[in-house]
C-alpha cells in the first residue's frame, strides 16, 4: 500500500522539527526541501538514523530539487525569513511574498492535488498569497496559527492554575498577531469554565501573554523565533488530514461570509480531514467577541491589501 507523501519546504528549525514530528508519528514518507545545498540532505539522513532508536519507519529524503516533491499528499511551507527582535510579522511581508510565490509555484507544478499547509509569517497574508498563486480551491489551502496560539493559551492557563495541560481546552481565533482573539468563554479545565477557577484579572493577564507569546520567545532567543511548538502544531494538522481524523482545530481558513468576514484568511475552528478544510464551524459569539473579531479581520485585510495582487 502506498504511504502518504509529506513534503516540507524549508529545512530550518521549524521545517526540520516538523519532519521530526511527522517521522515519530509515522505519518508517511518525508521530503525535506531547502535552497541551501547539503542542509536538507544532512538533516534527512540524521533523522533516518534516529529511526532504529525510536522505532519508526519511513523514507526520508533531503533535496534542493522541487521535482522530488512530485505527487505529495500534503505540502508544509515553512520557507521564509524568521522574525528578529524588534520585527513584527508584518515587517516580513515583502521578502516572504517573493519566497512564497516562488515556492508555491514550484510545488503546484509537481503536486497539483496536494493540500497546502502554510506556516510562514505573516501567516494569514501568506496563506492568502498561497491560494492566489496556486489556484487551488479554498479547502486545500490553509494556515497554521490557531493551534499554536491555543496551545500557548492552554500552557499559560495550566501554569497559572498548577494543573495538567492535558486537561485544559482553549480556543484562539483571529489573525495570527497582536489582534488575535483568545476566547476565555470557551476555555475549560476538565469541563470546568476557567472563570470558575481564576479571577478576571488573571485571565486578562493570560490573554495578554498569549497575544505576546511569539514575541516573548523571540526576545529570549535573540537570534531566532519559536520552532518546537509551531512544528508540533503544524503536524497535528497534517495528522488530521492524512489520517482523516475530522478534528475540530482552529486554522487559518478562507472565509466567504462566516463571522461577517469575506475574502480573507482568518483563524476559525474548522473540521479538518482528508479533503483539508471540510467545514468552518461558526460559533455564536457575544457582541464583545464579535467586535474583537471585526478588529482582527480589519488588520488581516489591511495586511493582505499590502500584497498589491
Amino acid at each position: 500500500m502506498r504511504r502518504n507523501k509529506i513534503s516540507i519546504i524549508g529545512a530550518g528549525n521549524v521545517g526540520a522539527t516538523c519532519a521530526h514530528w511527522a517521522a515519530i508519528k509515522e505519518l508517511g514518507d518525508v521530503v525535506l526541501v531547502d535552497v541551501v545545498e547539503g542542509m536538507p540532505q544532512g538533516k534527512a539522513l540524521d533523522l533516518a538514523q534516529s529511526g532504529p532508536v525510536e522505532d519508526f519507519d519511513g523514507a526520508f529524503l533531503g533535496t534542493n530539487d522541487f521535482r522530488d516533491t512530485a505527487n505529495s499528499d500534503v505540502i508544509v511551507i515553512t520557507s521564509g525569513m524568521a522574525r528578529k527582535p524588534g520585527m513584527t510579522r508584518e515587517d516580513l511581508l515583502e521578502a516572504n511574498k517573493q519566497i512564497i510565490t516562488k515556492v508555491v509555484s514550484s510545488c503546484v507544478q509537481h503536486s497539483p492535488n496536494a493540500i497546502l499547509v502554510v506556516v510562514t509569517n505573516p501567516l494569514d497574508t501568506m496563506t492568502y498569497l498561497a491560494k492566489h498563486v496556486s489556484g487551488f480551491p479554498k479547502n486545500r489551502v490553509l494556515g497554521q496559527a490557531g493551534v499554536l496560539d491555543s496551545a500557548r493559551f492552554r500552557t499559560f492557563v495550566a501554569l497559572e492554575l498548577g494543573v495538567s495541560v492535558e486537561d485544559v481546552q482553549a480556543l484562539v481565533m483571529g489573525g495570527h498577531g497582536d489582534t488575535m482573539v483568545p476566547l476565555p468563554r470557551y476555555c475549560t479545565v476538565s469541563g470546568i469554565p476557567i472563570s470558575e477557577l481564576a479571577s478576571k484579572e488573571r485571565i486578562d493577564a493570560i490573554i495578554a501573554r498569549t497575544r505576546d507569546g511569539g514575541a516573548e520567545i523571540v526576545k529570549l532567543l535573540k537570534t531566532g523565533s519559536a520552532f518546537y511548538a509551531p512544528a508540533a502544531s503544524t503536524i497535528q494538522m497534517v495528522e488530521a488530514i492524512v489520517r482523516d481524523k475530522k478534528r475540530i482545530l482552529p486554522c487559518a481558513a478562507y472565509l466567504e461570509g462566516e463571522y461577517g468576514l469575506k475574502g480573507i484568511y482568518f483563524g476559525v475552528p474548522v473540521k479538518l480531514g482528508s479533503r483539508g478544510v471540510e467545514e468552518v464551524v461558526e460559533l455564536k459569539l457575544t457582541a464583545e467577541e464579535m467586535q474583537l473579531v471585526k478588529v482582527s479581520g480589519e488588520a488581516v485585510r489591511k495586511s493582505i491589501s499590502e500584497l498589491k495582487l
